[in-house]
């Protein structure tokens, strides 16, 4: 230990004899450094944060609006540095001062492209961020240039989402009125085609649809009409049954009026009537139509009969057979009805399949243009629905906000340099200076061939130093080393100075920029 110790206090002797090469070099290197980190361009960052905020404005808008909403603000966000958006913070920050051709501002745009940042953060939160060095212009200016670009990039952050938003839903528009007016053309076509097929081929016949269609409609009401013709005559062999087994008279005592057949042929076809409504038929049902007919003829009938008077003694006429035989009427009527239904139904089946077995192909050729005809009114229909649609969403986006956007964090206005951190190096280039003086004085030292103690001249000789002789000094020598200590503490003392007064115009700088 006491070996590192005498080296140590050998090494700082050898230090202090060439303090003047400290002083030297640490000037030299400490001059050198500062001039460097005067060179150094100062750079203002200014910072923003933006909050966009999506909201649902119709009750059809979902998950899927709101998707296509965040994929158009990322979109935006990711374009927001391309040329055309820089030329825009060229033209409208102080950098317009700066440029006097293309070239100029083609310059300012690369330039800006590595300055600005747009940052995603959580939960559609953006930064914008923009840093400006030093060029050529006061610190002042640039901090205030750095402000002005980060506002200018907000304004187009939000200018650019509004507006293509309203692009959007006028080229939607624009293209679904050009897809309906085609559609529109198309349809007109097709109904001119089905109405000169229908006139050529489908006038004489009755009903609507196709051949097929149609066909098949007579079939299902041929089948119906066959079960209610058959309910009819059974109804008309009860009433046969029944009437065969009446007495036309029956005895009577006292005389009285009677209604005649058609008066109770008009109270049987009323109930009918009665019956066939409380089934929920209308009087279009042919069924209906046919009472109704038959009603008018038997009331016509019923006006002209005259009541029968029946005397005192002898038969009268018998009132149940009068009703049973005013049933038969309406059953025999409602069959012959049931009957003239059941022969138009199979002609008209008759001239479908005539028709069909005439003309093959004409089945065929009314199935393609209905197709034709129902696939262009469903896609003029949806076309038409989504027009209207997109042109609800774009009313209701233009009356509300539908994408709120809300500056959290204003542009900052920079008030000090945010690099270099002038200070901290400024006092590096100081400590290096003064290393590097006591290395080149250490380096010195090692190169000289005197020894500072007796103990290192044992070591470096392999002798016995018996003693050592101290140094005396003279008055006039002791004046003179004083003199020149006094010169070395001014010259640090002046490295010292130079380096606080560096750090003092420095902080006045800034406060010059605040």
């Amino acid at each position: 230990m006491e070996a590192i110790w005498t080296e140590i206090r050998a090494a700082i002797h050898g230090v202090w004899l060439k303090r003047w090469i400290v002083a030297a070099v640490a000037w030299a290197l400490c001059l050198a450094g500062w001039l460097v980190v005067s060179q150094i361009p100062n750079q203002y960052e200014s910072r923003a944060r933006v909050f966009v905020q999506m909201r649902q404005i119709l009750p059809g808008d979902g998950v899927a609006s709101q998707i296509e909403q965040q994929k158009d603000i990322d979109r935006v966000r990711q374009t927001l540095t391309s040329a055309v958006n820089l030329e825009k913070v060229v033209r409208g920050t102080a950098l317009a001062n700066t440029v006097a051709s293309e070239r100029d501002i083609a310059d300012r745009v690369a330039g800006l492209q590595k300055i600005i940042k747009v940052t995603a953060q959580q939960d559609n939160l953006f930064e914008v961020s923009a840093t400006v060095s030093d060029n050529g212009n006061s610190d002042a200016h640039n901090a205030k240039l750095a402000r002005s670009i980060v506002q200018k990039m907000i304004d187009i952050f939000v200018e650019d989402n509004l507006a293509s938003g309203r692009d959007e839903a006028s080229q939607s528009l624009a293209f679904l009125d050009q897809q309906l007016e085609q559609r529109q053309k198309q349809l007109q076509e097709a109904e001119a085609k089905k109405a000169e097929f229908q006139a050529k081929y489908l006038g004489s016949l009755p009903g609507t649809g196709t051949l097929t269609e149609r066909l098949a409609t007579a079939r299902s009401q041929l089948a119906q009409l066959n079960g209610d013709l058959a309910a009819a005559q059974s109804g008309l062999a009860a009433v046969n049954g029944q009437m065969a087994g009446t007495s036309a008279t029956v005895a009577g005592g006292g005389g009285g009026v009677v209604a005649g057949p058609a008066r109770a042929r008009v109270s049987a076809i009323q109930g009918q009537l009665a019956e066939a409504r409380a089934r929920g038929w209308t009087d279009n049902h042919p069924d209906v139509m046919a009472l109704r007919s038959q009603l008018s003829a038997a009331q016509s009938a019923a006006r002209g009969e005259r009541p029968v008077v029946t005397g005192g003694g002898g038969s009268t006429a018998n009132p149940l057979y009068l009703s049973l035989k005013a049933m038969q009427a309406d059953k025999a009527a409602q069959v012959a009805a049931l009957m003239n239904r059941k022969a138009q139904i199979e002609a008209d089946i008759a001239s479908f399949e005539q028709k069909m077995a005439g003309d093959p192909a004409a089945a065929a050729e009314q199935g393609a243009i209905d197709r034709d005809y129902q696939v262009l009114k469903a896609q003029y229909d949806k076309l038409l629905a989504d027009r209207e649609q997109v042109k609800l969403r774009s009313q209701a986006a233009s009356q509300a906000d539908a994408v709120k956007f809300s500056v959290i964090d204003p542009p900052t206005a920079p008030r000090s340099p945010t690099a270099p951190n002038r200070p901290l190096l400024l006092t590096g280039v100081l400590i290096a200076g003064l290393g590097g003086g006591v290395a080149a004085a250490f380096g010195l030292s090692r190169l000289n061939s005197s020894f500072s103690t007796a103990a290192q001249l044992e070591r470096a000789s392999g002798m016995s130093v018996i003693g050592s002789i101290g140094e005396v000094m003279t008055a006039g020598q002791n004046a003179l080393r004083r003199r020149r200590l006094q010169m070395f503490a001014a010259a640090m003392g002046g490295l010292a100075f130079a380096w606080i007064a560096l750090l003092g115009l420095e902080m006045f700088q800034r406060g010059m920029v605040a």
